[in-house]
């Protein structure tokens, strides 16, 4: 019942996901929203005739109805951002989609996690750039997270592949139809090896403009760091960009000669220090701290040593992508000081590392 509810208030006109969030703290549950007499609902300062109307529309619920054939016809997940299986990555950026449409059986919540972006005009120097960087985090087992565009997104999804990475495609329109068309045998091969097409958008609903600048907040939000490999001044990729760096993510951008058109975001990017300067994959391993392949046995030798307790943790920060300290702490089952102690223990031991945000890393 609530799952009705919850894509019905994903079409209501005139309030986006930070209102919407907002609205299901006040009332818990979605079908509560819809139900609530429209006098209540109009001392709340979020809601305007406008939006009251919507809500209280028949046609709403029908065209969630008819949503949840058409994703159940087409074997699609549809997840509600209090499901557990809701990234959590994403859950952490305020303004969450509350309901995502998900093509393909993968794990939303990786150990790994790196958005590839960049300009559709990529040139070759772009193209072999992204393909040395793709292939130099093979060894990390990270999900490569892109938008399926043409260009650097479709070149990140590639390689992934060929280098038998997992890799995500955030999608600007419905999961009825690939855009570009030219992508389909990429997006029907990205599911066929493992990976995933996500969107937040309904069947039915057109790779409009304005759809895509609102999908790069996805793109940033699964993601534990931005790679921007060519870029101008005004494109989508120097918004998901932005987007990351105001999500206290890590962004890195592929520099490039000054006079070029397709490398003057990058520059800006690390000129003004929101990305850290880039060439290959082993900068992105030392900038999140990451065991490079050679390290790996003395990271395997410091786990041998984690006492119960410390394995408890550990276990946690591995299945849940950077959790929180009050995420830890309320699925440990510990103590708030035993947890902070036992954690602290862990980085100085070098086995986890701590994130802005107060979330905690593998190391």
């Amino acid at each position: 019942m609530s799952l009705l509810y919850y894509i019905a208030l994903t079409q209501v006109v005139g309030i986006g996901s930070i209102t919407t969030r907002k609205l299901l703290k006040l009332y818990e549950k979605p079908e509560n929203i819809f139900n609530e007499k429209k006098s209540s609902l109009l001392k709340i300062p979020l809601i305007t005739y406008k939006v009251l109307d919507s809500l209280k529309s028949k046609e709403i619920l029908i065209k969630a109805e008819k949503e949840i054939k058409f994703t159940q016809k087409y074997d699609i997940d549809v997840i509600t951002i209090d499901n557990d299986n809701y990234p959590y990555r994403l859950k952490q950026i305020p303004d969450a989609p509350l309901v995502i449409y998900v093509k393909g059986d993968i794990d939303l919540n990786p150990l790994k996690s790196i958005a590839v972006v960049g300009t559709r005009k990529a040139t070759e120097y772009g193209k072999d750039i992204t393909k040395k960087i793709v292939k130099g985090l093979k060894s990390s087992s990270a999900h490569i997270v892109s938008g399926l565009a043409y260009g650097i997104d479709s070149v990140s999804h590639k390689s992934a592949l060929e280098n038998n990475l997992l890799t995500v495609a955030v999608l600007g329109h419905g999961l009825d139809i690939i855009y570009p068309d030219r992508n389909r045998d990429l997006a029907k091969l990205i599911i066929e090896k493992g990976g995933a097409l996500i969107t937040e958008y309904c069947s039915e609903t057109n790779p409009d403009r304005e759809n895509f600048p609102k999908r790069n907040r996805i793109i940033a939000g699964l993601s534990d760091a931005i790679v921007v490999v060519e870029a101008n001044m005004k494109g989508g990729a120097l918004i998901t960009a932005e987007l990351a760096f105001s999500y206290s993510r890590d962004v890195f951008a592929v520099p490039g000669r000054a006079i070029d058109t397709y490398s003057q975001g990058c520059n800006w990017l690390i000129k003004t220090n929101k990305a850290g300067l880039i060439s290959s994959a082993e900068d992105i391993f030392y900038g999140m701290n990451w065991d490079l392949p050679d390290q790996k046995k003395e990271k395997k030798q410091k786990e041998l040593l984690l006492s119960d307790d410390e394995e408890v943790l550990y276990k946690l920060i591995q299945q849940h992508g950077n959790p929180t300290m009050d995420f830890i702490y309320n699925q440990s089952g510990y103590s708030l000081n035993k947890t902070a102690t036992i954690l602290l223990n862990m980085e100085l031991m070098g086995v986890i590392k701590s994130l802005p945000g107060k979330m905690f890393g593998v190391k």
